[in-house]
């Protein structure tokens, strides 16, 4: 009771905690405020649901609301075009008292042009007293749409059939560069947008005025108005400068209260949000409005500004989220200690409050069909990635913050009347050195153990040099040993020990399994098999060890990397009757063997496979970490490779093979313990398939991004948890880890961790091969293989090096323009330079394995 009352105190903290955080980083911004009517805004009437190149466009009745929504707001409106019934603001800005600056658009179509500047001397001619000023054209010469001699007989016709200031619209150094356009208008119309320039934020306004003031003392003698000033609330960054709420309003309250201070005619743009313009100008485009698209304003002129109105729905949910999750976890681990409990909690409610805070930026960004897709995905993958997170998390607070248990197990010490069942021992090969299986043999003929058989099988060995002087061995270590040569044997190791168990004595109550390289400490077996005592124990295993870490620098890091799964992974899920079983340093009730129906032929990880079908059958397992028997690690690369291989491959097959018993209910005959850790242990490898999937879509984005740097977005925020948050934790739960429970160094650990990362796609590869194909052959882990040389090995990892080229090309790219030079751009960056890592590590490892 006092446990469970401890974490409902621990979970409701954290939540306030939780919660606390998103109120901090949404603190109201604390601005000069504008109390006086805004001048005059640009206004477009396209909605939310409109497009400039479709047939859906504004009614009167919506210019109507929108003019009464800014009636009190502003001064004056700007216009861009005169057709698709905007022609009737004029006449609707009157009704509100509005006066307006009426524009024409001019482009290329000279067809449209005409319309356009036909209706703007029409309407301008009218006895409309708040038409102030007619605008022909707006930034027709920065886009190179007309020649500028075409743009000046448009102004001077404008000007001989109205009374009004005529002018045309252009950014501030278009005029500097252009004094004879300068001399055709009445007036000078100028665009600043310091965004657009890529200057920061803390920067623009004084860039606003220092540009305006350029251009007043170029031309002193004509009115100069800015027709265009603002700054957008959301939208990709471009160069130093970065769109924000914050950004917008600190940038909209000083500029106002400046441009009023030295009596400067301006025009904000805009009045609403345009999403169409993110196809034009890209996704910052949409968002210059002081209003969004469904004509809500943003914030307040006056007071406080908070950037993310709703942050307490996304608050509440990322916290009441984090408490479920704690609760499924936590209330079910009976042995973990409460500042176990404290640091799963805060990183459940880390991980969960990076989710909804991704949601909430999507949330607030004008989405298409195609955008919601993707970000969907995106979302989908990131919640992957924490339930990931959430069980390494895990895995550290059991292993560093568990109270000790009764299925911690020590090697036994029979009595002296103690009855000892006949053992079995299967040793299959396959094309192996035959000095290499003569230690094991003679090894196992020093066993201590008074009632043993030795069954050797040699499958498909077409060579007689090699299995004939393992046979002669035989022979010769006498009548304990037994040899047989298996000819075109189907089922690879499977079907060799399958054959074995049929040659088994009678009598023989369990069935011990090793690898044809391990060499057997004499005392394995008695120290053992007593635990098959207990009717209910199927199968007992002993960790994997190896004799030949010392060879070289190579195989340190591998056997500290095998290492860390064995006194780590082994140890925890042996509290919970859920370990893996191995097929060597194996023993297995016989009886239980034939009960479940022999190794399955079908899958490559047969020892695994069987292991769980004792699971499924209701027996328990014993794991007793003492070390009984050393073999070999692979001597290349390549091997190192293959071997991993084979067992995510083989992990896959059993998924597709037992995912039923996987399922949550009643009905499955795994505990939920077992289900729990089974899936667990494979989740690490569905992990890296994850993180090539990411790859991917970064090289495919980065590409998309280079072309077009303007239209394209950096969505770093929902690649940084599943990229650069889970890469970082990885490499510290492996360092905690093995600080903890793996006996090395510092330097060794690091050894492991470059190791295990240099494995990382040929993870991926048997994820992905092992979920959608099923017909790979047993791959042999090749022993004594003879170092190739430095072509060889990169031709080993060529898919590796590949990518990294992809990756070293993209960051190379990505740092070379300007455009990127900025949080979002750099955060891209890290987000590729961690994903090239493995990548690097596959290389340094190459390096190292072939290095003298």
């Amino acid at each position: 009771m006092k446990r469970k009352l401890a974490i409902i105190f621990v979970v409701v903290l954290l939540f306030a905690v939780n919660f606390s955080i998103w109120s901090y980083i949404n603190n109201p911004l604390q601005l000069q405020s504008w109390t006086k009517t805004t001048m005059g805004v640009t206004y477009d009437p396209m909605r939310k649901q409109d497009t400039q190149t479709g047939n859906t466009y504004p009614s009167i009745e919506d210019m109507d609301s929108d003019l009464t929504l800014l009636a009190d707001k502003v001064h004056a409106v700007r216009t861009y075009s005169m057709l698709k019934g905007q022609d009737k603001i004029p006449e609707l800005a009157a009704k509100h008292n509005l006066n307006v600056t009426l524009g024409a658009w001019i482009d290329g179509n000279l067809e449209k042009n005409r319309l356009e500047v036909d209706k703007l001397i029409e309407v301008g001619r009218q006895s409309n007293p708040k038409i102030i000023r007619l605008m022909v054209g707006n930034e027709v010469l920065l886009r190179a749409d007309i020649t500028k001699a075409a743009l000046i007989d448009y102004i001077r016709e404008v000007k001989k059939n109205s009374w009004h200031p005529v002018s045309t619209s252009e950014t501030w150094d278009v005029w500097l560069k252009n004094p004879d356009l300068v001399d055709e208008v009445d007036f000078i119309a100028i665009h600043v947008l310091p965004f657009w320039e890529g200057i920061a934020a803390d920067e623009a306004v004084d860039y606003v005025f220092a540009r305006y003031h350029d251009v007043q003392q170029a031309y002193p003698n004509k009115p100069v108005i800015i027709t265009e000033v603002g700054w957008p609330s959301d939208g990709q960054p471009f160069k130093h400068a970065t769109a924000s709420v914050s950004n917008q309003a600190t940038f909209l309250r000083e500029f106002l209260n400046r441009a009023d201070a030295e009596k400067v005619n301006y025009y904000i743009v805009e009045a609403f949000d345009q999403p169409w313009k993110k196809s034009i100008e890209g996704s910052a485009g949409a968002y210059w409005g002081i209003f969004n698209a469904d004509r809500q304003a943003k914030y307040p002129m006056d007071g406080e500004v908070l950037t993310m109105p709703s942050w307490r729905n996304w608050a509440t949910g990322a916290a009441a989220f984090s408490m479920v999750l704690m609760g499924l976890f936590l209330f079910t681990r009976t042995t973990l200690k409460l500042p176990g409990v404290v640091f799963f909690g805060l990183i459940a409610n880390l991980a969960v409050s990076v989710i909804f805070w991704s949601a909430s930026t999507g949330a607030q960004q004008y989405q298409t069909k195609l955008s919601v897709l993707f970000l969907g995905l995106m979302l989908l993958m990131q919640i992957m990635a924490v339930v990931i997170l959430l069980i390494e998390a895990l895995e550290i607070a059991e292993v560093i913050w568990h109270k000790k248990t009764a299925r911690t197990f020590q090697p036994l010490t029979p009595s002296a009347d103690f009855k000892y069942p006949k053992v079995s021992l299967h040793l299959p090969i396959h094309n192996e050195p035959p000095m290499m299986v003569r230690k094991t043999l003679e090894a196992l003929a020093k066993v201590d153990y008074p009632n043993l058989e030795v069954l050797v099988m040699d499958n498909n060995t077409k060579d007689p040099a090699i299995w004939e002087p393992v046979r002669d061995d035989c022979e010769r270590l006498g009548p304990m040993f037994r040899f047989f040569h298996l000819e075109n044997w189907p089922g690879f190791k499977a079907g060799a020990i399958n054959h074995a168990l049929e040659q088994t004595a009678e009598d023989a109550e369990i069935i011990a399994v090793i690898d044809s390289d391990y060499v057997l400490s004499p005392d394995w077996l008695k120290c053992m098999v007593p635990y098959f005592d207990n009717k209910n124990v199927g199968f007992v295993q002993s960790p994997q060890d190896y004799r030949d870490r010392d060879q070289s620098a190579f195989k340190s890091f591998c056997y500290w990397e095998y290492a860390g799964f064995f006194n780590i992974g082994m140890v925890q899920r042996n509290e919970y009757n859920a370990i893996i079983q191995h097929g060597t340093m194996t023993m297995i009730r016989k009886s239980a063997l034939l009960e479940v129906g022999n190794w399955a032929e079908w899958c490559i990880c047969e020892d695994s496979e069987l292991g769980l079908r004792l699971y499924e059958a209701g027996y328990d397992s014993v794991y007793v970490k003492d070390s009984f028997g050393r073999g070999l690690m692979p001597d290349t690369m390549s091997g190192y490779m293959t071997q991993r291989f084979r067992w995510v491959y083989g992990a896959m097959q059993i998924i597709k093979g037992h995912w039923t018993s996987f399922l949550p209910g009643q009905k499955s005959p795994l505990t939920a313990a077992q289900r729990y850790y089974f899936i667990a242990g494979w989740l690490p490898w569905f992990s890296d398939a994850l993180a090539l999937f990411f790859t991917t879509a970064s090289l495919v984005l980065t590409g998309i991004i280079l072309t077009d740097p303007i239209h394209s977005e950096l969505p770093a925020n929902v690649f940084l948890l599943p990229t650069v948050g889970l890469f970082s934790f990885k490499i510290l739960r492996g360092l905690w880890l093995y600080q903890a429970r793996v006996p090395c160094s510092v330097w060794k650990s690091l050894g492991a961790a470059l190791t295990g990362l240099s494995l990382t796609h040929t993870v991926a590869r048997g994820t992905i091969q092992g979920l959608f194909t099923s017909g790979k052959p047993f791959m042999r882990t090749p022993k004594y293989e003879k170092q190739g040389p430095l072509f060889s090995g990169l031709m080993t990892i060529r898919q590796e090096l590949f990518l990294l080229i992809l990756l070293s090309s993209a960051i190379a790219a990505m740092c070379s323009i300007e455009h990127f030079d900025n949080l979002s751009g750099r955060l891209w960056i890290a987000v590729l330079s961690v994903q090239a890592v493995p990548y690097v590590a596959a290389l340094l490892t190459l390096l190292i394995s072939i290095a003298p």
